[in-house]
């Protein structure tokens, strides 16, 4: 049995001792063991295009990373972290000349570039998740654009609205959260390689090429700060924990809802009691609005990790970027089910129409309609709120108008229809109102919206699968 290899970067003098597991993220690296192949097989590409290592060598290199890959994560020797791993893999495999893949680098560009590697693509994955709740919830909106339902604020009954228009109000928040992960990932899709440890190089590198072989759009030009940079993790992580907050409403919501009677989640969305057999209770729901517990902490746990560190690399950065990872895939998870939750649902029309008119919810259209008649809407709020009192109907409307000493103004059709719920939100046609024909509008405007986020998400796809083949084709022409 041959003996387990040494480690490239630490040798004999720093490789045992109490301490070598504590600063090992061999394991947590197995995340970014892909990203760090194709990081090396960009970096040797350049090396030989620019003369620095011979075609040769880069054939040997590279050859033998292939096989490093198709080994897999669990066949690395031991090592402080994945790239001295593979480093030392390689080594193994072909002698001193692996140890020429590290030239013109450091492991502090190398970690870096990784991370950003693989977290734009975790985002995507989280965008398009989140597209698919979009989807989800435009498609229920187009077939309750004329569900009136109860409206609330402190979850007292306020004013009537649609089932399409409150639902609505969640894909809109949906929206900007998918402009912040695409903003995030665009800021995420940046290259440090080429930094070195944090002052450049004495070798004549490209770094916009390796950019260009690893898919990035640019480079981060100044050494320091692309070594030292983290706020891509802070940016798609706070882009995470507010998506998981818009979620956490609309999970709420809908828990509440189907404590009401109002929506029935489907089976496959629900769960039972261990001892109350008649329980149907909305788990996946509660565990969604949880998600934000999740990813708010490792916001935090990331924002403290990365508070007061001087430039340029500190070990402390090894710890930062699980908090990202993490909170990306609970939200993740969160969203899917979300999506499904919405998606198979049933809701109760008439148990929403019978609560529509609750609490004299149309109390605010009655105002309206005496304030639109020449009366002072202060007036008209107090005019209104003793009306409640006294029953909030139509009887009520005109005593407690008389008891003001004011005239309604307004003919018996029109008092009608401000206090039926279905008329009044029909009345309610401004932009971004509850109208049945403002929603349908929405609904379009909404599915256009996300399909041009779908647009931007497959192109972002694109652009990392052509310089996937790229690199591919580079590669090929050296083994």
């Amino acid at each position: 049995m041959s003996e387990e290899p040494e480690d490239v970067v630490r040798r004999e003098r720093f490789s045992s001792g109490p301490a070598r597991g504590f600063l090992s993220s061999l394991a947590a690296d197995e995340r970014i063991f892909w990203a760090d192949l194709q990081v090396d097989r960009a970096h040797v590409v350049m090396l030989a295009e620019q003369g620095i290592l011979g075609d040769d060598e880069a054939s040997e290199i590279l050859s033998a990373l292939a096989e490093v890959e198709a080994a897999g994560h669990g066949a690395l020797p031991n090592g402080e972290d994945v790239h001295a791993a593979i480093e030392t893999a390689v080594i193994d495999r072909i002698g001193p000349v692996g140890g020429k893949m590290h030239t013109a680098r450091s492991r502090n560009d190398e970690v870096a570039t990784c991370l950003r590697h693989r977290l734009r693509a975790d985002t995507l994955d989280l965008v398009e998740t989140v597209l698919a709740a979009r989807e989800a919830l435009v498609e229920t909106a187009s077939t309750h654009v004329e569900t009136v339902m109860p409206g609330f604020t402190h979850l007292q009954p306020a004013q009537p609205t649609t089932l399409a228009h409150h639902l609505l109000s969640y894909e809109s928040a949906l929206a900007r959260d998918t402009e912040r992960l695409l903003a995030a990932y665009d800021r995420t899709n940046r290259s440090p390689l080429g930094a070195a440890a944090f002052a450049g190089t004495t070798f004549d590198v490209n770094r916009e090429r390796t950019a260009e072989l690893l898919g990035f759009d640019t480079v981060l030009e100044n050494a320091t700060d692309a070594v030292s940079a983290r706020d891509f993790l802070t940016e798609t992580t706070a882009a995470a924990a507010t998506l998981a907050t818009t979620l956490s409403g609309l999970a709420e919501d809908i828990i509440v809802y189907a404590n009401k009677g109002f929506v029935e989640l489907d089976d496959d969305y629900a769960s039972t009691s261990s001892i109350m057999p008649q329980k149907k209770n909305p788990d996946t729901l509660e565990l969604v609005r949880a998600s934000a517990g999740d990813a708010t902490a490792g916001l935090n746990g990331l924002l403290t990790t990365l508070k007061g560190l001087p430039r340029a690399y500190n070990r402390d950065l090894q710890r930062a970027h699980d908090h990202a990872f993490e909170a990306v895939d609970a939200v993740r998870e969160a969203t899917d089910v979300a999506a499904g939750a919405v998606a198979t649902a049933t809701w109760e029309k008439d148990a929403l129409a019978a609560a529509a008119g609750e609490g004299f919810s149309t109390a605010t259209g009655v105002a309206d309609l005496l304030a639109a008649a020449g009366v002072p809407f202060r007036t008209a709020h107090e005019i209104v709120a003793d009306a409640a009192e006294r029953g909030g109907d139509r009887e009520a409307v005109e005593a407690a108008a008389a008891a003001a000493d004011v005239e309604l103004a307004v003919d018996d059709a029109a008092l009608e229809a401000a206090l039926d719920p279905a008329k009044s939100v029909q009345s309610r046609d401004s932009l971004g109102g509850p109208a049945p024909e403002t929603v349908s509008a929405a609904v379009e405007r909404a599915a256009s919206d996300a399909a041009e986020a779908e647009t931007a998400v497959a192109a972002r796809r694109e652009a990392l699968a052509d310089a996937e083949e790229r690199l591919a084709a580079e590669v090929a022409t050296y083994v």
